[in-house]
């Protein structure tokens, strides 16, 4: 999906640094038997589905980055993270669109947000998809996919807790798999307008019908193996 001769070679140096890291965090994670998903699970005794973890989700107060850990997609999942970025870490150009309803509790919210990617995680703590949603999955406020492709690099959790490796090792997600990101949420975009033409007479952020809206399996070592034939073609 990748067409990886669009890249510059600065890019695909960035990416495969952060590919890097990501690689670093499971090494580390691994000495002492653990994972990506008992991090952020440690300590909890029962997994409730659709429960946020850590409770009161994880926020970067600097970056105005935000994340949360849940399921509810059934067995083909553990679980997946949710990001986001708030509005105080938005250019003060970007605007969601005008919403025609959504649920009361948005109204008390302080300021606006949007949903960036999902990343669904195996049994075993490791990603195995990327994939965009409507917008009544996550309550968030509607920016076009072109204001949250710019909000990509903005996106950094440069904190501790819950877990320094699991913190590091999302913030580097979003660089190795930058590229794919930005198709996902141009699909995403694809998908909202055909579904719109479709059903001209629905909302179609408030549609429970449309849930994904775009999503791409992912490995890390075969993306790995791409971009660094890449790299070798490049230089």
């Amino acid at each position: 999906m990748i067409n990886w001769k669009a890249l510059s070679k600065s890019e695909l140096q960035e990416m495969s640094e952060a590919g890097q890291q990501v690689l670093n965090c499971y090494r580390v994670l691994g000495k002492t038997g653990d994972n990506i998903v008992g991090e952020i699970l440690r300590g909890v005794e029962t997994f409730y589905e659709m429960d946020h973890y850590p409770e009161g989700d994880i926020y970067d107060n600097e970056s105005h980055s935000q994340y949360y850990y849940h399921a509810h997609r059934g067995p083909e999942e553990h679980g997946h993270f949710h990001t986001f970025l708030r509005e105080a870490g938005m250019a003060a150009d970007m605007t969601p669109i005008e919403e025609q309803s959504h649920e009361s509790y948005m109204d008390e919210r302080e300021d606006k947000l949007s949903h960036l990617i999902a990343i669904s995680m195996d049994n075993k703590g490791f990603p195995t998809s990327l994939f965009t949603t409507n917008r009544w999955v996550t309550a968030e406020n509607w920016y076009s996919a072109d204001d949250v492709i710019k909000m990509l690099d903005s996106f950094e959790i440069d904190l501790v807790p819950p877990s320094w490796p699991v913190n590091i090792w999302l913030t580097s997600m979003f660089i190795l798999f930058k590229p794919l990101i930005i198709q996902l949420l141009k699909e995403r975009d694809e998908a909202i307008e055909k579904w719109q033409m479709a059903h001209p007479d629905r909302d179609v952020f408030e549609d429970r019908e449309l849930e994904i809206t775009s999503e791409a399996a992912i490995s890390v070592e075969d993306y790995l193996s791409q971009l660094d034939a890449a790299l070798n073609e490049a230089a």
